[in-house]
């Protein structure tokens, strides 16, 4: 019995250890923190979405109003996070027009409201984390998770330029010495390696969020409908045996 619940859980972990690298194209994904109890970080995170990703993705399956849900007014969103003309009942749409971006970006930007359902968390944490300078690139720019990705790296001025530099050397299958490379700031940004981390985080949590608003309510509500069935469970026990307790 213990062998056999040994080789179930070993399974179960290998499982999910090819998953995340099949999500990852091989790369292994950094676990984003996503705390959805967290309102200030998810508001952090509609700040850096409006900011930084809206100017060319749209959420057009999430209104500005749903934002109330993470501790927000409607006067604190129209005065902070709509920086166009839309309204608070708008959904969050950009400006940027399908046809100038196949002009300027050669492919429309992707709609970002279910993205964290289709790529995971922790791929999204990964990508934002993983872009390198490629001179090779049509945008200059490349990703670990996401090779020939034609998005070119908008926080960069944030994280800083990254580049692979040589970390040391391994043998290789030759026995030759090979150098072990790895991605490191090769120009400083505004933001600590930390601060990045953070701004990632934030905006990672919102994309969690954004991609399933319910989540939170409906968490809850299934802690308490299955507090509810373990309390029916109980009392039925107790009402069965003071049924049967005179019965022989």
């Amino acid at each position: 019995m213990n062998t056999t619940l040994r080789s179930l859980l070993l399974a179960l972990a290998l499982g999910a250890s090819v998953s995340a690298l099949a999500a990852g194209g091989g790369v292994k994904l950094d676990t984003a923190p996503v705390n959805l109890q967290d309102q200030a970080s998810l508001q952090r995170g509609a700040r850096n979405f409006v900011n930084y990703c809206l100017n060319c993705h749209s959420a057009q399956f999430m209104r500005y109003g749903a934002l109330t849900q993470i501790g927000l007014t409607e006067k604190q969103i129209a005065d902070n996070l709509i920086l166009t003309g839309a309204k608070v009942t708008d959904a969050m749409v950009t400006n940027l027009d399908a046809n100038d971006a196949k002009e300027w970006l050669k492919s429309v930007p992707p709609d970002l409201t279910l993205v964290a359902r289709s790529r995971g968390s922790d791929w999204l944490y990964t990508f934002l984390r993983g872009f390198y300078r490629d001179d090779k690139a049509p945008s200059g720019w490349n990703n670990t998770v996401f090779k020939a990705t034609s998005m070119p790296h908008v926080l960069h001025d944030l994280q800083g330029t990254q580049a692979w530099v040589k970390a040391g050397e391994r043998p290789g299958p030759d026995g030759k010495p090979e150098a072990v490379m790895k991605l490191g700031i090769e120009r400083a940004g505004t933001m600590t390696a930390a601060e990045y981390d953070r701004f990632a985080a934030d905006l990672v949590n919102f994309l969690t969020f954004m991609a399933e608003p319910a989540r939170t309510q409906r968490t809850q509500l299934g802690l308490w409908v299955l507090s509810l069935l373990t309390l029916g469970f109980f009392i039925s026990l107790w009402l069965k045996h003071e049924y049967w307790k005179d019965v022989k």
